[in-house]
């Protein structure tokens, strides 16, 4: 079924709007595009919950720093349109940067503390981004159930917090992360690296079970584990930007890691930047 493609942010509100009148459940998928296997799980987890399912597909400007890949991000909508075709998906929100942001535009939404740390440290803007476009499209769309990827697990933190601040009705459907064969997570970016890259990216992955198992071999000093995932990706070729052990919830570090723990890390592997996590 081909779903039908709204590009103004004013149709989309009407379209919400009916879909009040009509009740039901509507699920979203937040989306930039460049649609791969983890998007789609997403997709299928809201048409099995859902009554109707609207995906937006959005290169958000505001999330990207001035000095990374907003330019070549990639995008090609013919090719995610035919995938989401495959699926029951009702609407795709498919606006322009215009659209989102009109001239005079003023308005930002900052999550304090959650937004600063982690990947906060390096991309000081990123999560105004994220907070402010996110808003705006659970403000747009009125979905009941938003479907968000735990691989950006510190973005899932912060627009939870956003939502019970701010009152919004919309609640997060927490899904697991989606992974290729070989245990790389898959991520849109994974396109920019080689294939010698592509090897070493596994290494990301690596780290973190080998923290989890000196976790259950019985170390539980933080530093100690970190200092061993980070070694790995040196001895791997890749640079660390960072590998933290966090309370789930807070997104602080941890004097001593324990059931529950969430180690994230954040890697370089050439010019690319990759993230995963993963729960102790």
């Amino acid at each position: 079924m081909r779903p039908h493609i709204v590009h103004t942010v004013a149709e989309m509100i009407g379209i919400a709007s009916q879909h009040r009148r009509e009740r039901g459940v509507t699920g979203f998928v937040p989306t930039m595009g460049y649609l791969h296997e983890g998007h789609l799980s997403l997709v299928r987890a809201a048409e099995e919950r859902c009554d109707r399912v609207v995906v937006s597909i959005f290169v958000n400007p505001s999330q990207f720093g001035p000095n990374e890949d907003l330019a070549a991000y990639p995008r090609d909508f013919d090719r995610d349109l035919e995938l989401l075709s495959q699926y029951g998906v009702n609407y795709v929100f498919f606006p322009t940067p215009e659209q989102m942001y009109p001239e005079g535009y003023k308005t930002w939404i900052e999550v304090d503390e959650l937004s600063a740390v982690l990947c906060g440290k390096t991309r000081p803007t990123h999560f105004r981004g994220v907070a402010t476009v996110v808003a705006k499209l659970m403000n747009i769309v009125e979905a009941d159930l938003m479907f968000m990827g735990e691989k950006d697990y510190q973005q899932i933190v912060v627009l939870e917090r956003l939502i019970a601040d701010l009152n919004f009705h919309t609640r997060i459907v927490r899904c697991p992360i989606v992974r290729e064969q070989d245990g790389l997570a898959m991520s849109s970016r994974n396109r920019y690296l080689s294939d010698d890259e592509r090897d070493r990216a596994l290494c990301l992955q690596q780290a973190l079970q080998m923290g989890r198992t000196a976790f259950e071999n019985g170390m539980t000093n933080p530093a100690r584990v970190r200092n061993i995932m980070a070694e790995h990706v040196h001895n791997c070729g890749g640079e660390v930007d960072y590998f933290e052990c966090v309370d789930p919830d807070t997104l602080q570090g941890v004097p001593e890691l324990q059931s529950g723990t969430r180690m994230l890390g954040a890697v370089y592997i050439g010019k690319t930047r990759l993230i995963d996590n993963i729960a102790l």
